[in-house]
């Protein structure tokens, strides 16, 4: 601690400046814990760790599932935090679908340009730790959903549009187990303020809250 606050002292105005922050975390937790030091998000990668822990500790049963898997970055996470689950992977694998862009620029959410188009299953599958475990459902959400009969206990939404997070909220969560979670990612980025609307809209009609979390780009956890 000592460390952190002279470090702090020295450096934090230079660092904080850049949004970047040192700061001690679970002191007094002793269970060993595995966490990627090269992951680039220690709070979001943190906080899955601690809720797949929860979840996996109650024996909760249900599905996870990630809407918006882009490369499987994140993905690999959840499949390492739950290995005995079954893994649904929901992404077109080949970038935002053109009517979602047109709505983000209707609505002034976004520009829609990022390009995510350079990813595919078999790259995704290749870093998987259980991919035995993981079922793909490639192309435009919900429609890949409409063959699937589960519930959910964990569901992470990185979708980035307002539309597919939006229609994302709505099936999973009325899909999801007393006791699960959905993660929002994006919800407080300002280069996507579909994010928030989506889940700002969802939430009111519904009566329910978010937890914002300070994570690189935002993230909001909504649970049951």
């Amino acid at each position: 601690m000592k460390l952190i606050q002279g470090f702090n002292y020295l450096f934090g105005k230079t660092f904080n400046k850049k949004n970047f922050y040192l700061s001690a975390s679970l002191l007094y937790l002793q269970r060993k814990r595995n966490i990627d030091r090269n992951y680039m998000d220690y709070i979001r990668l943190s906080t899955l760790e601690l809720i797949a822990a929860e979840i996996n500790e109650k024996r909760i049963s249900g599905t996870v599932a990630e809407l918006g898997v882009y490369k499987g970055k994140f993905a690999r996470y959840i499949n390492l935090y739950f290995p005995d689950r079954k893994f649904y992977l929901f992404d077109t694998f080949k970038g935002f679908e053109k009517k979602d862009v047109q709505s983000e620029i209707e609505h002034t959410y976004s520009s829609g340009t990022q390009d995510f188009s350079n990813t595919s299953v078999k790259a995704v599958l290749n870093i998987m730790p259980f991919p035995n475990q993981c079922i793909v459902k490639e192309g435009y959400f919900p429609d890949t959903a409409k063959d699937v009969n589960e519930e959910f206990v964990f569901v992470s939404i990185d979708a980035d549009l307002y539309d597919p997070i939006y229609n994302g909220l709505q099936y999973f969560f009325s899909r999801l187990k007393k006791g699960g979670y959905i993660f929002i990612h994006d919800y407080n980025n300002d280069a996507y303020k579909g994010a928030k609307e989506a889940v700002e809209k969802f939430c009111d009609e519904n009566g329910l809250v978010r937890l914002p979390l300070p994570d690189s780009c935002g993230t909001a956890i909504i649970g049951k």
